[in-house]
């Protein structure tokens, strides 16, 4: 229960949940919000909030088995998805400006919430929606708890998790610590098959033109330390907040590739045996994320004031070795040896002020205006160096290991776009009107964002190395909730919404055969996409705190960002061009959502829980091809499960059962049809008095599987002519993970 009810949760209701979590019934304002408390999570321990996000309605992934990191909203691309954490945005190291929601641990987490829609109260880069992360408070804690427990993985690797939180009153306010300590790590096995050319028939591809097999191990490894506070002072009409968390992640990603020119066969080096190279890859990940803010609020005789003040800030320090033997040769010749040493360097950072006022308009209306101010800066540096070289050698894949012969890498030097600077300051103003008339609740108003951008790449010629752009953005929004019934409500918004451009699409460099064999010249005078958009949808209230809803969404997406070919030859020579990506497109977004969230009581099972939700999605947009979906974007995803309570034994069990369908992603030389496998889990609780609970849970049971099918060319001719460069087969499993965990209050 959130602080606006006016309780305080004590210690032990988190650690021994009492009954069934549900999804709560959102009242305070008009938008179109789905609420879910860390109760509703909690039983099936989830490590992450990218974990936790997989159990509400609309959130795919594109990430590898057993991880979820940067959530599709409506199954669009990561960039269409505002993600904000105490409802501030935070930075994150992808170019497409999405954060990586395995960054924050679960343990964290007060709620979780869905906005469906836009309000001019909050920035509009939020065409998907926005998922809004809310840490615990002091406001929510009374008492602390601690947890301890362990992971054990298919290769037996066992990894620690512990973490306490604690929360009372300090002084004239309430203060709340907590702390962290997550074992990651994720052992998979990967398999491709190639084939090259294009025969008649894509079925006489397994027989007639069968190019390699690769065999791959990747074992991603590591640590999460986190801690998080806060610290509030209620005083009446005034009232002071201060936030703050810190996440640091060391983690090693470990790859060992074998290309083998059989399907099946595992012998040594040709020409004697069957395997053409052998290569490793080891990334080391320094990652640190923080965000601190601090809100004072006052209510007086001309109304109520916030004042917010926040600094957030990313660094990631990235270094991967990758080292390749070749064997694969002419006869005769010795195998090649190459190696390549990459390091990346991200600083992001942002510093941002909000400003806002209500006026009471009569006792059933107020108005709302204010600013924001934003000051956004981000550098990236991106560095390689080569290491070359033959030899003569035996050569055993199973007892030797291409980092053996590592030597000295000549100096690093920036790749192209790879060393920049971008500096973006936003001020936005907004208004709005907030009327309650009893049965009906309803919000209009408007938003005007200003952006400008300045872009240095020390990569490129001092002519273009520094340009500028600047943009603005009317954004209006409305939103309504009317009760039909004590029991029944519809809801609906309209809102305009936009999304900024991806940082390496803003950079004036040329990357060379980007494009399959054709270049990328980045565009710094693009401008954000747009949408208009709606939702409409009813919900009815079963039994004291059960929910059935449904909604039906659409946008209007104006500016689509395009690949457009200049008409220049690329690097390649004939046949290949400089694609420069371009505000020439148009799209649109729709689809059902549905979810339920209620117990068993109107037929006698009050201790019986059922939850589950299921999502159809679908997108038209035209492209160089002619019409396909957003990229990437799953055709559905559902999931259900059941929690059974014994209150008299002090006991739990419960499922949960997820599926998301197939996504498919075209760009120019490069086409892509992901399918993924089901996921299952289950967990076992028992709870021994009103302090302590174990809990045993058992995830990707189903040994879920990631399948991808690519379609390669070598240019876009080819590509409209399907004279295929290559079709690779590529599969991804890992097996179930087991978790033993026990919580204490005190």
């Amino acid at each position: 229960m959130d602080s606006a009810d006016g309780q305080i949760n004590k210690a032990t209701d988190i650690v021994v949940i009492a009954g069934i979590g549900y999804r709560d019934r959102t009242d305070a304002t008009p938008e179109p919000v789905l609420k879910y408390g860390s109760d509703y999570f909690q039983r099936f321990e989830p490590l992450t909030a990218g974990d936790a996000l997989k159990r509400v309605p609309s959130v795919t992934f594109l990430s590898d088995v057993i991880e979820s990191d940067a959530p599709q909203l409506r199954g669009l691309p990561p960039g269409y998805t505002q993600i904000l954490i105490n409802g501030e945005r935070v930075p994150g190291s992808s170019a497409d400006r999405s954060f990586f929601m395995d960054r924050i641990p679960a343990e964290l987490i007060d709620s979780v919430e869905i906005v469906r829609s836009s309000s001019a109260r909050r920035t509009g880069d939020a065409i998907a929606g926005t998922l809004n992360i809310n840490l615990r408070d002091g406001y929510e804690l009374d008492g602390g708890y601690g947890r301890v427990g362990g992971l054990l993985f298919n290769d037996d690797e066992l990894e620690p998790s512990l973490g306490f939180v604690w929360g009372g009153a300090v002084g004239p306010g309430r203060l709340l610590l907590g702390g962290n300590l997550q074992g990651r790590h994720n052992p998979k096995r990967k398999k491709s098959l190639r084939y090259k050319d294009s025969p008649e028939n894509v079925a006489d591809y397994a027989t007639e033109e069968f190019d390699n097999r690769e065999d791959q191990t990747d074992t991603r490894d590591g640590k999460d330390y986190s801690f998080n506070g806060s610290y509030e002072i209620d005083a009446g009409d005034t009232n002071f907040k201060l936030n703050g968390f810190y996440v640091k992640t060391d983690r090693t990603e470990d790859e060992r590739s074998f290309e083998y020119d059989d399907p099946t066969a595992i012998s040594g080096p040709v020409p004697t045996g069957n395997l053409e190279s052998d290569n490793a890859n080891v990334a080391k990940i320094d990652q640190e994320n923080f965000s601190i803010d601090g809100k004072l609020t006052h209510e007086w005789a001309a109304g109520k004031t916030s004042l917010r003040v926040g600094y957030a800030r990313f660094t990631e320090d990235r270094t991967e070795t990758e080292y390749e033997i070749g064997f694969d040769v002419d006869e005769g010749d010795d195998p090649e040896f190459e190696g390549t040493l990459t390091q990346t360097d991200i600083k992001d950072s942002e510093f941002s002020v909000k400003l806002e006022h209500e006026v009471p308009l009569g006792e059933t209306m107020k108005f709302v205006f204010g600013g924001f101010y934003q000051d956004k800066n981000r550098r990236t540096g991106i560095f390689e160096a080569e290491q070359e070289g033959t030899g003569s050698f035996d050569w055993d894949q199973f007892s030797q290991n291409p980092t053996d012969l590592a030597g000295e890498f000549e100096e690093l030097e920036a790749i192209d776009g790879g060393d920049s600077r971008i500096k973006e300051k936003r001020r936005d103003a907004f208004a709005l009107i907030e009327g309650d008339n009893g049965n009906l609740k309803w919000e209009a108003g408007v938003r005007y964002e200003h952006t400008k951008v300045r872009i240095t790449d020390y990569t490129v010629d001092d002519d273009i190395a520094n340009q500028s752009n600047s943009y603005g953005k009317l954004l209006p929004s409305a939103s309504f909730k009317l009760a039909l019934t004590d029991r029944d409500r519809i809801i609906g918004s309209v809102a305009r919404t936009l999304r900024r451009p991806q940082f390496n699409y803003i950079l004036p460099a040329t990357l060379e055969e980007e494009v399959g064999d054709s270049d990328l010249l980045g565009n710094p005078q693009l401008d954000p996409e747009s949408a208009w958009g709606f939702d409409i949808g009813y919900e009815h209230r079963m039994g004291a705190r059960g929910i059935v809803g449904v909604n039906f969404f659409y946008r209007d997406v104006k500016d689509l960002i395009e690949l457009t070919n200049t008409g220049e030859e690329g690097s390649e020579g004939e046949g290949t061009f400089v694609y420069t990506p371009m505000n020439v497109g148009d799209g649109k977004v729709y689809g059902v959502e549905f979810d339920l969230s209620t117990d068993l009581g109107f037929i006698g099972l009050p201790n019986t829980g059922l939850f589950g939700n299921v999502s159809w999605l679908d997108s038209e947009v035209t492209d160089f091809a002619g019409k396909r979906r957003f990229n990437n974007q799953s055709k559905y995803v559902y999931n259900f499960g059941f929690i059974q309570d014994f209150p008299s034994f002090g006991a739990a069990f419960g499922a949960t059962y997820r599926k998301q369908g197939t996504a498919y992603s075209r760009v120019i030389s490069e086409e892509i049809t992901t399918t993924y496998g089901a996921e299952l889990e289950v967990f076992v609780e028992k709870r021994f008095g009103k302090n302590f609970t174990i809990r045993a849970v058992g995830s990707n049971l189903l040994n879920g599987a990631k399948r991808e099918t690519f379609n390669k060319f070598d240019n876009l001719a080819d590509q409209m002519d399907r004279k295929f460069d290559e079709y690779e087969l590529e599969s991804e499993k890992a097996g179930p993970v087991f978790q033993i965990m026990a919580r204490m209050a005190f």
